[in-house]
């Protein structure tokens, strides 16, 4: 049985992986317990698990270090790359949004708006899609800090209650899109360790079908 290396995102998609995972019957307790470890065997699949921030979870998969790994759609949009998009998990879900002041009129007036955002492509994308040119301006702090302190006109930002928006006198003035956790593939692996990789795959969409 070959080897599957699995990345997983560190924090809130990898507590939703592993109750993935333990629900099709994969022993994640060193996962769970992690202490110091960065690297974590099932022996039962022969599947080593290790965690990582989202944006490295890509670069992992896609250099063939990760046969699978588990990453926000968010981080794929972003920054793209040549790997297989196998699942769509339904956990982490939340939806990207253009938001700013209530008064704002974004799409008004003939300056190019200044747009504040931690995801320049898709904020870009979004509104070349609708034929308007815009400034976009790379936060990597708190994003809704942007609008309130007039640095730019809105933002493009990752909304999951909408709390954090209401709290700081922001509305949403659009939706982007819906995103959520992904499984993605190594293009490779996927030749190579077939069978294993297909397996598991089958088993997890088994699961999150439900």
């Amino acid at each position: 049985m070959n080897n599957i290396k699995i990345a997983l995102t560190k924090g809130r998609l990898e507590k939703g992986a592993v109750e993935i995972f333990e629900a099709i019957g994969i022993d994640c307790s060193q996962l769970k317990n992690k202490g110091r470890k960065l690297i974590f065997h099932e022996d039962t699949r022969n599947l080593d698990f290790f965690l990582a921030k989202a944006s490295d979870v890509v670069t992992y998969v896609e250099h063939g270090v990760a046969d699978i790994g588990v990453v926000g759609k968010d981080t794929l949009m972003e920054s793209g790359g040549n790997y297989y998009e196998m699942v769509d998990l339904n956990i982490g879900k939340c939806k990207f949004i253009v938001a700013s002041k209530p008064e704002t009129d974004i799409y008004g007036g003939y300056a190019n708006k200044k747009i504040a955002t931690k995801y320049p492509r898709v904020a870009r994308e979004f509104f070349a899609k609708k034929g308007i040119e815009v400034e976009i301006i790379k936060i990597e702090g708190s994003v809704e800090l942007a609008p309130i302190l007039g640095l730019s006109d809105a933002i493009v930002d990752i909304m999951e209650t909408g709390t954090t928006l209401k709290e700081n006198g922001l509305v949403v003035l659009e939706d982007v899109c819906d995103i959520s956790a992904r499984m993605i593939v190594n293009v490779a692996s996927l030749k190579m360790k077939r069978e294993e990789i297909q397996k598991f795959i089958e088993d997890v969409r088994g699961y999150v079908g439900k």
